[in-house]
């Protein structure tokens, strides 16, 4: 895998299982009659109309929509990963300022909650940034995929049956 072709996709995975963002990244997706996931896509598609969403930058980050303010905003059912979810938006801060585009800030919006968090990218995550995606190549390019590590998080997950049946 190419570097520039890591999508927010890839850092959120990351951060949630090692095992998942190789799943993915081979082709094999669970996701589409997951539960949890279909209610995400309803919550995205219902909530935040007035915006435009959805912006695709480069086919490679799919960023839910761009407020005033010059705000990124990502759209989370619940705050369970929400460490997946703010490396998800530093890495988009992070691919457009690579780009040259500055002055940004990122959001991530749990409507269900009635809340959202601000999140600013430092130069220290820049630096971590760069490490993680070194690590998710090494990651998607290996033909093993990655150990299983058992969490609360797992039970819910689309892959659940390719780790514990």
């Amino acid at each position: 895998m190419d570097k520039e072709r890591i999508s927010g996709m890839h850092i959120y995975y990351y951060f949630v299982c090692k095992r998942k963002l190789w799943y993915f990244t081979h082709q094999l997706d669970m996701e589409t009659e997951n539960e949890d996931v279909r209610i995400g896509k309803f919550l995205d598609e219902t909530t935040y109309q007035k915006w435009d969403k959805h912006i695709m930058i480069d086919g490679v980050i799919n960023i839910d929509y761009i407020a005033e303010h010059k705000m990124l905003h990502e759209i989370k059912k619940s705050r369970k990963i929400e460490e997946a979810g703010e490396w998800q938006i530093k890495y988009y801060l992070y691919y457009l300022r690579k780009r040259g585009v500055t002055g940004l800030t990122g959001r991530i919006d749990y409507p269900l909650l009635k809340q959202g968090k601000n999140i600013v990218l430092t130069q220290e995550d820049e630096a971590q940034l760069e490490i993680i995606c070194d690590d998710i190549v090494r990651i998607t390019e290996s033909q093993c995929v990655p150990p299983m590590e058992s969490r609360k998080i797992c039970k819910k997950c689309a892959y659940y049956e390719f780790c514990f049946i």
